[in-house]
């Protein structure tokens, strides 16, 4: 073999690997097996509904994740990869960084949450709730998927009280629809709290942008 064709060869390995590390640098974190996170978290949780995934919610992408990505994606036709890439998250309804699609799934999550928070409020002041869990999503600070944001450790006491297992108001399920659909009341707030019912020094110190009934909307 000549020196032409080595360096020929040589040249289209190194091409080859360069692009291996490009598509693994690309690839978003919560699709990769060994990351974990609320990413991941939501996915289990989608695949584990549509019974796909039988094993616990751990926020781990693990070999059983990745076999049950492989499932779903058998079932949409997609090519299975075992990677949960946009195309897969977008057939799961799972939207990274960016307020989800009003699909019954998310409606339903967001009204079961503003309906336990939001019980007495007015309608508007519902639909700031909403808001504020989309925000969420948006920011940095913040997980940035919807069950991300909603099941964040300590993020609303619904979750610690049992209010957010009881029964789902009317308004909720409007309220979560007009909060998807980009109403934000709030005015771009990422807190809220009621004065009366916390004394908490960091929300206290937030920036008030609105109040809305009992709540204040802080940035």
């Amino acid at each position: 073999m000549n020196t032409f064709y080595k360096l020929t060869i040589a040249l289209l390995i190194s091409i080859f690997c360069i692009r291996m590390v490009s598509v693994q640098d690309y690839m978003p974190a919560y699709s990769q097996m060994g990351s974990s996170g609320t990413e991941v978290e939501e996915i289990q949780r989608v695949l584990k509904e549509r019974g796909l995934f039988t094993g616990e919610i751990t926020g781990y992408y693990g070999a059983q994740t990745a076999e049950a990505v492989r499932d779903f994606q058998r079932q949409q036709g997609l090519s299975e990869t075992g990677i949960a890439d946009d195309t897969t998250l977008k057939r799961l309804g799972i939207t990274i960084g960016s307020i989800p699609e009003a699909t019954d799934a998310n409606v339903g999550l967001l009204a079961r949450i503003i309906s336990a928070e939001g019980r007495g409020e007015s309608y508007i002041g519902q639909v700031a709730i909403g808001a504020v869990i989309c925000n969420r999503i948006e920011h940095p600070s913040f997980p940035d998927t919807l069950a991300g944001v909603i099941y964040q450790s300590g993020a609303f006491t619904a979750l610690i009280d049992g209010q957010f297992n009881e029964e789902i108001s009317d308004s909720a399920y409007s309220a979560a629809r007009d909060a998807l659909s980009g109403w934000d009341p709030s005015g771009g707030a990422i807190y809220y709290y009621n004065p009366e019912k916390t004394d908490n020094e960091f929300i206290h110190s937030r920036p008030v942008i609105k109040v809305i009934g009992n709540h204040r909307f802080c940035s």
